[in-house]
């Protein structure tokens, strides 16, 4: 009776080590029944995959086949298994075969299911980077040698053509020096987005600041910048040169793709919002072309563009929103962006006020 106890409470304690473990494990016996699960495999599977048979649709049939393999005739295998739903996920699969026992005649397997989501998602990304930098630097760089050459030969003795190819040239290369700059930003902010700022900002100077320096390419289209901030002043924790970088990030994209002879406007508020007083929002908010659904969560990906011409044409690097969300995260906030039928386009920065954190 004692050594019974103390083997159950072996088994427990064993179940919940298991239980500890982030990667999926399961028990299977030799007719495919699922003799044991623990919590990871559990939440993947349901709670119901206790004496299921995996034969049904909870595995694609190479997994399948692999349990098989294993239980008649292989050691190990391992490879990969995608779940489409509720959302995809992707895993590294191993299946071990467990020899028979004294009291267990027939082998059994053992499957476990590594979370390598994230992982594929982070190999994407950076191979989808390195395609569009390449693409974005060979398209202005191509021109540049088409003009060069040009300048060489058939317009040499052109002053008109030197000139309009000229003036071309400088576009191009202040494009590719603004897309370089804001890639060597980028990098710098990754370097140190896991430290948290703790100068303290005044918000209200930080988004003026902002604002002088763009008025003029806003007068140009007729669009004025309206501020509509509490008396008092806003403190925030925050390195003041980054906040600046966003509000100008957000300002400049508000003119470019706002409707001329229109207003933007940049809203703040305290607990008004969420009634909680340890936070300061800010909206800025532009009427322009309405922004759809699918775009809304991309919009702060690297080159990622809805109309790419357009973005080129007014000189944009693809680059701007994905500045303001690595600042943000820094700043340990929160970007939010709405959009609606009528052209009512909306960024929402939520940050910590400086009190907050002392």
């Amino acid at each position: 009776m004692r050594q019974s106890r103390r083997k159950a409470g072996r088994l427990a304690f064993e179940a919940n080590i298991l239980d500890g473990l982030a990667d999926a494990i399961v028990l299977i016996d030799a007719n495919k029944a699922v003799v044991d699960a623990n919590e990871a495999a559990r939440k993947l599977f349901g709670g119901a995959i206790i004496n299921s048979n995996l034969d049904g649709s909870m595995l694609d049939s190479q997994i399948s086949d692999a349990i098989d393999q294993v239980l008649k005739h292989e050691r190990s295998w391992s490879g990969e298994f995608t779940t489409a739903t509720p959302v995809q996920r992707t895993f590294e699969v191993s299946i071990w075969k467990l020899e028979p026992r004294a009291r267990r005649k027939a082998s059994w397997a053992l499957l476990v299911l590594h979370d390598v989501t994230h992982t594929k998602r982070a190999d994407k990304m950076r191979a989808d980077f390195i395609s569009n930098v390449s693409h974005e630097l060979r398209s202005p760089l191509t021109s540049l040698v088409g003009f060069i050459e040009t300048l060489q030969t058939s317009a040499k003795d052109d002053p008109d053509a030197q000139q309009r190819f000229l003036s071309i040239m400088e576009a191009e290369t202040a494009r590719m020096k603004h897309m370089i700059d804001h890639l060597l930003l980028l990098s710098k902010l990754e370097a140190v987005e896991h430290i948290q700022p703790e100068e303290r900002v005044d918000l209200v100077k930080a988004i003026e600041q902002a604002s002088t320096g763009l008025l003029m390419r806003a007068k140009k289209r007729n669009i004025s910048i309206n501020l509509v901030s509490p008396k008092q002043e806003i403190l925030v924790a925050g390195d003041e040169i980054g906040l600046i970088q966003v509000f100008r990030n957000l300002l400049e994209n508000a003119i470019v793709y706002g409707d001329t002879n229109s207003v933007i406007t940049v809203s703040m508020a305290t607990n008004d919002i969420a009634n909680t007083a340890d936070r300061i929002y800010v909206g800025v908010t532009n009427f322009g072309e309405p922004i759809a659904a699918e775009h809304l969560d991309r919009l702060t990906e690297r080159f990622y563009r809805i109309d790419k011409g357009r973005s080129r044409a007014v000189g944009g690097t693809g680059l701007g929103l994905a500045i303001v969300k690595h600042v943000v995260n820094r700043h340990r906030g929160e970007l939010s962006i709405t959009s609606t039928v009528d052209g009512k386009t909306t960024f929402t920065i939520c940050l910590p006020r400086a009190n907050s954190l002392s």
